[in-house]
């Protein structure tokens, strides 16, 4: 666009704007730009990380989702992670892909076949690196993703690909690993409600972490968008007092107002093909790559399984529950035999179960369980 601007182009004689030269003086400082956008780019990543933080704390689905797409946002236009940020961008990564854990159509990382948990147990490794000494709670949150990344595979039915995250977790020099053939015989068991697994469950695996983030939320933080955003919200708040709230809008329809803004930002901040810092890449910043990532997120982050169960089980309230018989029991059981657990609807559609659903033939085969009549 040409503008008067008191410079002639060269090439066509022409008046236009002058474009600062790349990397020179900003505002009339001696500092380059690229400098300063660094320094507000370091702000903005431990600003979200602890918005992130605080979220998955809290457990607030939609603002976790927010906060998610905000962090990757803001990772994937760093020019380069340095050395103080790597920290930062391991934490957000590993409550992303804990986020999602339970999702196994979405995919943090550059490879596909790669889950969230097991990207999750990548970055998991990199903090503990960087911690100087080991505790308790840092073993049990390795395990508890290393349990979790084969259960959730397990819960929908997905036995061979179980068992390829198992191979991918224990190669063949830890084959002998206690929890590996805990995890295994799982597997060929091709039991969903596993009491190990009831025991060792996604919702414990998402306290613990929220033990360890808790810890990093009680340490003042000296970041400055956060100290000014603090500011401003505490001068605000003495300004509506001051003025007795007498302009302020009713609340509906502030409420209604904020609503309306989150929409429009959701709906301007997808992260259609947005990428993902690889861990690999991140231990060597200057060597990093970008990779196209399509975000993939269906249902609310850290549901749980119990909730998830509960939603199940509903049952039309104008229908009267019906006994199991014994033959139907037999076919249950010649159906678990021949598909596997799990596989309800395969079961369904080979035997006649007098009007049964998959769900009632899921949860009768945990009553049959727990009452040991298998």
């Amino acid at each position: 666009m040409e503008r008067q601007a008191g410079l002639t182009d060269e090439d066509g004689g022409g008046s236009r704007a002058a474009a600062p030269e790349s990397d020179q003086e900003c505002g009339g400082s001696a500092v380059p730009f690229s400098e300063v956008e660094a320094v507000a780019a370091a702000w903005m990543l431990d600003f979200a990380c602890r918005c992130l933080c605080r979220h998955f704390y809290v457990g607030n689905g939609q603002d976790l989702e927010r906060s998610c797409d905000l962090s990757l946002s803001i990772i994937n236009g760093l020019r380069r992670i340095e050395a103080q940020q790597v920290k930062t961008v391991c934490i957000c990564q590993l409550l992303i892909c804990v986020a999602e854990g339970k999702s196994l159509d979405s995919h943090s990382g550059s490879d596909p076949t790669i889950s969230p948990l097991e990207n999750a147990l990548s970055a998991w490794t990199s903090l503990q690196k960087m911690q100087s000494m080991q505790d308790k709670l840092h073993e049990e949150i390795e395990h508890l993703i290393q349990i979790q990344a084969v259960a959730v595979h397990i819960e929908k039915g997905y036995f061979k690909e179980a068992a390829e995250v198992l191979e991918r977790l224990f190669p063949e020099a830890t084959s002998d690993e206690p929890l590996r053939m805990k995890l295994a015989a799982i597997i060929r068991q091709k039991d969903p409600y596993h009491q190990f697994l009831q025991h060792f469950s996604f919702n414990l695996l998402t306290d613990k972490i929220k033990s360890y983030i808790g810890m990093l939320l009680n340490e003042e933080s000296d970041n400055f968008l956060m100290k000014e955003a603090k500011k401003a919200a505490e001068a605000k708040k003495a300004e509506k007092i001051r003025d007795g709230q007498g302009n302020s809008e009713p609340e509906a329809a502030v409420e209604k107002s904020l609503e309306s803004m989150q929409r429009s930002y959701k709906h301007s901040c997808l992260l259609t093909g947005q990428a993902f810092w690889n861990l690999g890449q991140i231990q060597h910043p200057h060597r990093t790559r970008i990779t196209k990532r399509k975000a993939l997120r269906s249902k609310s982050v850290l549901q749980s399984t119990e909730n998830i169960q509960e939603s199940d089980r509903c049952l039309p309230t104008n229908k009267k529950k019906q006994r199991w018989s014994d033959e139907e029991d037999k076919k249950l059981k010649d159906g678990i035999q021949k598909f596997g657990v799990g596989n309800w609807t395969q079961i369904l559609q080979h035997y006649d179960f007098n009007n049964r659903t998959n769900v009632m033939l899921k949860d009768r085969w945990r009553t049959m369980v727990r009452l040991k009549i298998t």
